[in-house]
């Protein structure tokens, strides 16, 4: 008999439409590799609705506070449901850019110099003393984005230094902490990494050529807005080494069954690591289903997750 499983998606966070896009990508490929799925549009009411339900596995898609920051995932630990995901404890540590990028690069990852400035800090100090250090720390060009969040909201680049004020005060807003980071020019590249029991594995790379020029917000989910080259157009041993340490994060943060890390591949053929997400985005857009299709369908893989989280629940 099949297994059912049972969608969490929406919440209450500023990424609520993207996670309900995402909600009904995961149920249409979970539905055509003949399992039995349906979404739920859930928020403070979660526990409630996973109690309404009969599912053998819940599969939280939830992005943003709330869902990627660890706590869906300890509310259903504490409740004992089987869900396919990581850890709370995991998602925690990749929910912070900051923490994430200190783990990674301890496991040997090369990553861009960063400094983090909470808003207190900005508050405290002044912007007038603290600015200038921040700038001369990192130097220019450079990313400023929020700590915790994704879809690129609030994500500015700084070619100025006059910009980073106003670049600081975006990220802030929706985040009480910035991250600036230098900015790394190259191939912007997304591993997804898929450990269905046996171990992680990492799925094509796929190559992210946005028309724009910037991989934000709208770049990200607008049809036709971004190219996308799966396998990404690198050199075989750029390409071993760039999955090779995709694995190496996913492990490193002790991720669980899915994983997307975004990278920038340098001239050189140095990846470099921006970030992780234990919820990444599964639209008609995204990247992780991008990357599986490429590499069987991304059906045949959703069924072995779930199947690998009936079995550890058991």
């Amino acid at each position: 008999m099949s297994a059912s499983v049972l969608v969490l998606a929406g919440g209450l966070s500023a990424e609520r439409e993207v996670s309900l896009r995402s909600g009904r990508g995961v149920v249409h490929a979970l539905l055509e590799a003949g399992l039995h799925a349906e979404v739920a549009d859930v928020g403070a009411d979660v526990l409630e609705v996973v109690g309404r339900g009969h599912a053998d596995v819940v599969w939280p898609v939830l992005h943003g506070a709330g869902g990627e920051d660890g706590t869906l995932a300890q509310v259903l630990e504490l409740a004992r449901v089987p869900f396919v995901g990581s850890s709370s404890a995991a998602c925690r540590l990749a929910w912070d850019k900051s923490t994430a990028a200190t783990v990674v690069a301890r496991a040997g990852v090369p990553v861009p110099d960063g400094v983090t400035v909470p808003h207190s800090l900005v508050r405290d100090l002044g912007a007038a003393q603290l600015l200038p250090l921040v700038g001369a720390s990192v130097g220019l060009p450079a990313v400023v984005k929020p700590v915790h969040g994704g879809s690129s909201m609030g994500v500015v680049v700084v070619e100025r230094s006059e910009d980073l004020p106003h670049a600081m005060v975006s990220a802030l807003g929706y985040d009480p902490e910035c991250r600036v980071e230098a900015m790394v020019s190259g191939t912007e590249v997304a591993v997804t990494v898929v450990d269905d029991g046996t171990g992680p594995v990492a799925a094509p790379a796929v190559e992210i050529e946005p028309e724009s020029g910037a991989y934000d917000y709208g770049s990200r989910y607008t049809a036709g807005a971004t190219l996308f080259h799966c396998p990404a157009r690198l050199d075989d041993e750029v390409t071993a080494r760039l999955l090779e340490q995709a694995v190496g994060v996913h492990v490193a943060l002790g991720l669980g069954h899915l994983s997307r890390s975004d990278w920038i591949v340098d001239a050189a053929g140095v990846p470099w690591f921006l970030e992780v997400n234990t919820a990444p985005g599964m639209t008609g857009t995204s990247l992780v289903p991008l990357a599986l299709e490429a590499d069987g369908g991304a059906g045949a893989v959703y069924s072995r997750l779930v199947a690998a989280a009936q079995r550890t629940s058991r």
